[in-house]
């Protein structure tokens, strides 16, 4: 795969909160910012094709619900 620059200006206390999340997580800053980057792209385009899904199969109105319990039923 290609590999490409990109490069981005930003004040120094998102750097700061962004290099915080990364070393939460045992990661560069850099690999925090792309799995970050991958991931919302990811969400993205999962979303697109659950929408054209639904176009294409006529999508329903209001999805079915599962059953309604309440946490206490039956325990006294």
């Amino acid at each position: 795969m290609a590999s490409r620059v990109f490069s981005l200006r930003m004040d120094a206390q998102l750097w700061d909160r962004i290099c915080e999340h990364a070393a939460r997580r045992g990661m560069t800053a850099q690999d925090y910012v792309v799995a970050t980057l991958v991931r919302e792209d990811f969400d993205e385009r999962f979303k697109a094709a659950v929408e054209e899904t639904d176009r294409f199969y006529g999508g329903r109105e209001d999805p079915p619900q599962p059953p309604y319990s309440s946490p206490s039923a039956g325990i006294r």
